[in-house]
């Protein structure tokens, strides 16, 4: 038989790369079992189990030294677990390259937005994202400005390629930080308390941003760290509530996102409102005084 056509090897190319999509979306992107933690002498997480299925998006709630940022480093391999597994896209934490696996687990925090270079362009930030490093050295490569380009127009942000990241916006530079993760095209995107020194009107503007971009056909499963329920859209499905390294509820909205489990998670009597898709809280008195 001869060589085959460039349009059938074509043809075989993209139904590997649908088979391999394919695939991937039957995979568990996250899934933790009998997760514990323990650092100078101090059980910070304990006994933590949490499966996210593709489809599902999750918002992690939590005080203050509940837990949250241990879990999150524990997730990105900065830490060690002391008990249990962890598997991202059906590979389990200690039988692969971590460092490489966990780059298709992505991050947008305000350590990461402190580290950018004020003289930077924004097209610059978001390609640093593909190589996982701060401050992009030399020239980029042209496919690597082409792709930042489109990632730039995906998350509303074109006008801004060549701004310097100290005149951006505190909403902008977050949107960057977002594209910057994209860069690496990952599976499953964590937002740690990506509101955080926005004013009201900034936070829905972003916060409806998030929402367009969650809805997207190629988006990644979004992990939302918060302390506001005010920041939960309808694209979220899923809770997690954590309280001293206990999980208090984890499971669909329409049933963890309560008063009663809410009041557990933050020690105050809670009651929780919802209108129009979204919520609010009401803090109860205690002793005279407001919490």
């Amino acid at each position: 038989m001869g060589q085959p056509t460039k349009r059938v090897q074509k043809r075989k190319t993209v139904m590997r790369k649908k088979t391999a999509r394919a695939t991937t979306s039957k995979v568990a992107p996250l899934e933790v079992k009998s997760l514990s933690v323990q650092r100078n002498g101090k059980r910070i997480l304990n006994n933590v189990h949490w499966k996210i299925q593709p489809g599902e998006n999750w918002v992690v709630l939590g005080s203050n030294g509940s837990g949250k940022t241990t879990l999150l480093s524990t997730l990105l391999g900065y830490f060690m677990p002391t008990k249990g597994d962890i598997s991202l896209l059906g590979q389990q934490y200690g039988d692969c390259d971590w460092r490489e696996l966990r780059m298709k687990l992505g991050i947008v925090s305000s350590s990461l937005r402190q580290l950018m270079a004020d003289e930077e362009p924004a097209l610059h930030s978001v390609i640093t994202g593909k190589y996982a490093m701060i401050d992009l050295w030399g020239k980029p490569k042209e496919k690597d400005v082409k792709d930042a380009m489109k990632i730039l127009r995906q998350i509303e942000c074109q006008s801004l390629a060549n701004r310097p990241w100290a005149v951006l916006s505190q909403g902008e530079r977050q949107r960057i930080l977002i594209g910057r993760a994209l860069m690496a095209q990952p599976e499953v995107l964590i937002l740690d308390e990506p509101c955080a020194g926005l004013d009201p009107a900034a936070r829905e503007h972003f916060l409806q941003f998030l929402e367009r971009l969650g809805k997207a056909s190629n988006a990644p499963t979004f992990i939302l760290v918060t302390h506001h329920v005010e920041e939960i859209t309808p694209m979220y499905t899923h809770t997690f509530m954590l309280k001293k390294g206990k999980v208090i509820a984890c499971g669909p909205i329409s049933t963890t996102l309560n008063s009663a489990h809410l009041s557990e998670t933050f020690s105050a009597s809670v009651k929780l409102r919802r209108q129009g898709g979204r919520y609010a809280l009401e803090i109860g008195q205690t002793r005279g005084k407001w919490m």
